[in-house]
C-alpha cells in the first residue's frame, strides 16, 4: 500500500517516527510521502525521506501558514498598516519594505532549493482555505479579503515551481472551492495531468467534475469512515483516480477514533482501504494494487 499523505515530518512523530515507520510497513505499507505545511517542515520531509527506503517527500507552504506573511514579524514589518506579497514575487504591487521582500523571497528560495534535492516527488501542500482555524499559533488569525490575496498569490507561485522542476502538485483546499479551482485553472498546464491530486476532497460534484476532466486524483481520508457525505463521493469516484491518504497525525479512521483520536498512523491505511472497497464493492486487494499503481502515477514514481 501506499500511503500518499502522511506528516510524518510533525511533531507528533519527532521521537518516535521510525517506530511508526516500523508499525506501517508490518502491514504492508511499502511507500509513504511525506507533505509539508512550512520551510522547517519541508527540511524535515526532505531529511526523512533520505534516510528511509521508499519513502518520499513534498515541499511547500501550507496556505493557513501564508498568514505569517501579513503579521508583524522581526524581519517583516508592517508599513502602514498594510503588508502584501511584493510585485516580484505575486500580482499585489503595493509597496512594503525591503525587509519583508527579503524575508518572502528567502523563503521562497529555500522552497527552489529542495526542491533539487533527492526523493522531492512533489510541491505541497499548497492551496487555499477558508476554514477558521481556533487553533492555531497565529495570535491575530484572522480570515479576510487580504490574507485570500496573499493565499492565492503564494499558491500560484509555488504551482509555478512545480513546472520549474517537473514536480507533482498536492492541492489543499478548504471552503474555498469555487477561488480555487478558478485559481488552479489559470495556471493548469497539461503536464500536470496524472501529476496532481486534490488532498482530502470535499465531497463537491465540481470538484470530482474538474479532477475528472483533467485527470486529477482525488485523496481519500479516515474521514470517509465517519462522515457519510465523503461515503457517498467515494462511491462516485473513478478507481482509475483514486489514491488512498491517512493524513497522519490528524483524521483517524472508526473504529479506532471512538478511542485513540490522536496521532493516526499511516499503519491505518488498511482499515481506509477495506472501508472503501466494502462500499465500492470490490475486492480490497485489487483496490490496494489499483490506488498503488495511482500512486506511482502521481509522483512519477513508474
Amino acid at each position: 500500500m501506499f500511503d500518499t499523505h502522511c506528516h510524518l515530518n510533525f511533531h507528533s512523530f519527532k521521537n518516535n517516527v521510525y517506530d511508526v515507520i516500523k508499525r506501517a510497513r508490518d502491514i504492508g505499507v511499502s511507500h509513504i510521502t511525506i507533505p509539508s505545511t512550512d520551510v522547517n517542515t519541508s527540511i524535515d520531509a526532505v531529511e526523512i525521506a533520505q534516510n528511509n527506503k521508499d519513502i518520499y517527500s513534498a515541499i511547500g507552504i501550507h496556505p493557513h501558514h501564508i498568514f505569517k506573511y501579513q503579521i508583524p514579524h522581526p524581519r517583516h514589518p508592517r508599513e502602514n498598516g498594510d503588508l502584501q506579497i511584493p510585485d516580484q514575487v505575486g500580482n499585489d504591487s503595493r509597496a512594503f519594505g525591503n525587509d519583508a521582500f527579503a524575508f518572502i523571497n528567502s523563503e521562497l528560495k529555500q522552497i527552489k532549493e529542495l526542491a533539487q534535492k533527492d526523493k522531492v516527488v512533489a510541491i505541497g501542500e499548497i492551496g487555499l482555505d477558508r476554514h477558521y482555524y481556533s487553533k492555531t499559533k497565529y495570535s491575530d488569525y484572522q480570515i479576510n479579503e487580504e490574507f485570500l490575496s496573499l493565499q492565492k498569490d503564494f499558491f500560484t507561485k509555488q504551482i509555478e515551481i512545480a513546472s520549474e522542476f517537473k514536480k507533482s502538485l498536492i492541492l489543499h483546499n478548504r471552503e474555498a472551492s469555487d477561488e480555487f479551482l478558478e485559481i488552479f485553472d489559470k495556471s493548469w498546464r497539461e503536464e500536470f495531468k496524472e501529476r496532481t491530486v486534490f488532498h482530502c476532497c470535499e465531497p463537491k460534484k465540481k470538484l470530482l467534475d474538474y479532477a475528472t476532466a483533467k485527470k486529477i486524483f482525488i485523496g481519500v481520508d479516515g474521514d470517509v469512515t465517519y462522515s457519510k457525505q465523503k461515503e457517498e463521493f467515494v462511491k462516485q469516484i473513478p478507481m482509475e483516480l483514486l489514491v488512498l491518504e491517512t493524513d497522519s497525525p490528524f483524521l483517524t479512521p472508526e473504529p479506532i477514533r471512538s478511542t485513540v483520536k490522536f496521532p493516526n498512523e499511516p499503519k491505518n491505511i488498511s482499515i481506509i482501504a477495506d472501508f472503501i472497497a466494502k462500499k465500492k464493492r470490490i475486492d480490497v486487494e485489487e483496490l490496494k494494487k489499483i490506488t498503488f499503481e495511482n500512486s506511482k502515477r502521481l509522483f512519477g514514481l513508474n
